[in-house]
Parts: structure tokens; sequence; C-alpha cells
């Protein structure tokens, strides 16, 4: 008997366990002419799932409801396929993966593109909470994948289906291009998995989101309408609006105006002569004569009293044995910088020709400090041993030169990898 899932074709939650019945060679059928809004709305339906979500799966021995635990029923009905791995350390994994991506990736994903789509008020803030979320879960995700095929194992198991149906409701409808190219590793995975057999059967073919939903327009607001008095001539009320006219409603609203965000420490600094998008052009578009053009730009825009320099070294150098892990973690760490853009310039080298690898780094932030917020937010911070630089030592000064331009050799060694943060 096939079990039916009780869900609209389109639904990537359906799609968990589709995908899981495919692997498992289980029969699964979706619900003839399901129509949601008012499938789910019978008395049948809230029979299954009292408070009328779908997916539901209709099992001979009952109903099961909730996406991931109806892909896992799927994938033990039959106990002879890999989906659950070989051992008890694989399972942990599986499980391990399936929570990871459903509260780290599905939900913020989901609280990204969902106000985008009028499914809920609209907050910058709590927009830019769920993206900062995001990149910090596909950051940790391509950390594992930099070394990994699949998420648990050499062959695809029921983490690698439900985070795979995860993503793909991001990469098609708000991950764009040069969203998900910072997370080449997530890339790579997903499109392997979405062209599987298995997947393509179920999925088709699935193409990346060209553009972000545009923020919703919001409505316009009805004008309040004042109830008239029934027994008030209108010729008396013409005249008590000449004598006293109506004073406008300044403290309604007010209250009814949405707060402002509260701005950032670093706007409030005293203005500095140096702008740092002017240095970070310059950066950029210098091609030739790097020391004369560039570096020198750089110290005749720098403003020791608006910014300030600092080098970095990671702590545990001894760690970096392997050249490709070591810059995808520098990668992973200027990815989780990201929320320090408006105020910084990092330049972060891999120094070495044989493990292990030096990690060693040069950062310009506004302020006479390194920005609080930075510290307590971008947890790689405390990887490192941070010293300010003191411009008036020149062996400092011309480190400070050698690292912008990517000198090689740096301090003897030649140079493995040199990233930029701008």
């Amino acid at each position: 008997m096939a079990l039916i899932l009780h869900a609209g074709k389109s639904n990537k939650n359906a799609y968990k366990a589709l995908i899981a019945a495919e692997y498992a060679g289980v029969q699964v059928q979706l619900a003839p002419n399901f129509e949601m809004g008012v499938s789910n709305k019978t008395p049948e339906f809230l029979k299954m799932n009292p408070i009328g979500k779908v997916p539901v799966l209709e099992t001979p021995e009952g109903p099961v409801f909730e996406s991931n635990a109806i892909a896992r029923y799927v994938a033990r009905v039959k106990g002879d396929n890999t989906l659950y791995g070989s051992s008890s350390i694989d399972y942990g994994h599986i499980e391990q993966w399936i929570d990871f991506s459903s509260l780290e990736i599905d939900a913020n994903i989901g609280r990204w593109f969902a106000p985008r789509k009028g499914f809920g008020p609209y907050l910058p803030p709590a927009e830019e909470a769920a993206i900062s979320s995001l990149k910090r879960a596909l950051g940790a995700l391509n950390t594992h994948l930099a070394t990994n095929t699949y998420l648990v194992g050499h062959t695809v198991t029921l983490a690698d289906i439900i985070t795979t149906c995860n993503l793909y409701l991001g990469f098609t409808n708000i991950m764009i291009k040069s969203f998900t190219s910072e997370f080449p590793h997530v890339e790579r995975y997903f499109w392997t998995l979405v062209n599987q057999p298995n997947f393509r059967k179920i999925l088709g073919q699935v193409k990346q989101a060209d553009a972000v939903p545009p923020v919703p327009s919001k409505p316009a607001q009805p004008k309040e309408s004042k109830p008239k008095a029934k027994d008030e001539p209108k010729k008396e009320a013409k005249k008590e609006a000449k004598k006293e006219p109506e004073k406008p409603k300044v403290e309604e609203e007010e209250e009814e105006a949405p707060k402002p965000k509260p701005k950032n420490p670093l706007d409030l600094l005293p203005p500095s002569k140096m702008i740092l998008d002017e240095w970070k052009r310059l950066y950029s578009n210098t091609k030739t004569n790097f020391r004369e053009v560039a570096i020198k730009g750089f110290w005749d825009m720098y403003d020791p009293e608006g910014y300030s320099l600092w080098f970095c070294d990671y702590k545990y150098n001894d760690e970096n044995t392997v050249s490709f892990v070591t810059m995808n973690k520098v990668g992973g760490f200027l990815q989780r910088m990201d929320l320090a853009r408006k105020y910084a310039f990092g330049k972060m080298l891999v120094i070495g020709s044989q493990p292990p690898f030096k990690v060693k780094g040069l950062w310009l932030f506004r302020g006479p400090e390194i920005p609080k917020f930075v510290m307590d937010e971008c947890y790689d911070m405390e990887l490192y041993e941070w010293s300010k630089v003191d411009i008036s030592d020149e062996n400092q000064k011309e480190r400070v030169n050698q690292m912008i331009e990517d000198h090689e050799p740096f301090e003897g060694e030649s140079l493995l990898d040199a990233k930029c943060f701008k």
C-alpha cells in the first residue's frame, strides 16, 4: 500500500519525504487534488493534524505530521538502506545535521524571505539579524564541506536530503549568486545533490534566484472616520469648528511612528579627514606602481585620530597542517567580519610553503580601538593576538606596507594566499 502525503506539489517540506522515498524504495503518493487553504481545513484533515499544517503523511498505522518526522518515518519503513548510516555515530551525526539545517539554515532563510513576500511585517533590523545568522550558519557548513562531499560518510543520507531541501527555498527564491558565491563548498554541495537522479526526479530542473524579492510597499493607512453627533445641527458644528480649529494629533503620530534604529557608536565619532571608501577605491584601482600610488596614497589619507591600525596573529598556527583548510578558515573569518564592512579594511596572509602555515593580518578600524561590537559579535577575534601598530616605528610602518601590497617573501617566507577585506 502506498503512503499518502497530503501537501501541494511545490512544497519543499514535502520534497524531503518524496526524495527519501526514492532512496529507500518506498512508495509515497501525493494526495490527489490537494488545495492549500482548502484541503487542510477539512474535518478529515484536522483529525490528522489539529492545527492544519502541511505536510501530513497518511500511513496504515495512523498519520504522521511535521516534515522531518515524516522523512524519518519514510527512511525507516524499510531497513535495507543507508539513509541513517551504518553505525551509532553516523546516526548521531545525521540527526545533528538535520537539527542544524532546520534551526540555523531553514529558520533564518524563512525569517529573511517571508516578510519580503508579505507573510509578516518587514523590519530591517530583523532582516539584518536573519541574514547575519544565516551567513554564520552557511560559513560553518562551508567549512565542513571543504573536506567532505556529503554531510556524513561517503553516500547520501537523510541529513543531505533534508539540508538540501532547506537550502532549496533559499537558492530558488532569495539567495542570489553574489550571496552564495561567498560559500563555494555549499554551492558545490547543493548543485551536486539537486542533480542526483533521485533528487532531480522530484525537484526537476533547479534554477537559482536572479534577484532578491523587493521590500513590500506599505499598505495605505485608512483615514480614521469620526462618528457624527446625531442631534447636533450642522450649522452649530461649523461654528464650533471656527471657534476651535482642530489641532494635529502630534502625540499620536509620534507613538505610531517606528522608532529610529540606534546609531552605531562609530557614527557618532568626530568627522575624519580619511574617507574609507576613497582608500578602498584607490586600493582596488591601482594596478601598477603600487608603492608609489596606493601605499603613498594610504599614508597621505591616514588619520591616526580617526582610525587605528592593528596587527593580528593566529594563536593556533600549529593546527594549520592542511593548506586549503587553513585558507577556508581565513575565508570564514572574513565572511563573519561582514558586519564591520562600513568601518574596516583588512589584509589576511597565509604564510609558508610547508605546514604548519602561519596566518597573520593587518586591520584598519574606525576609531582609536577595535570596535566593541566587532569583538562581541565575531567569535574569530578571540582566536588572534591583537597588537596596535605604532606608526612612529619605521619597522612597523614598513610591515604595514608589505602586508597591504602582499609583498613576497614576507618576513622571509613565501605567501600561500592573501585575502583582502574591503
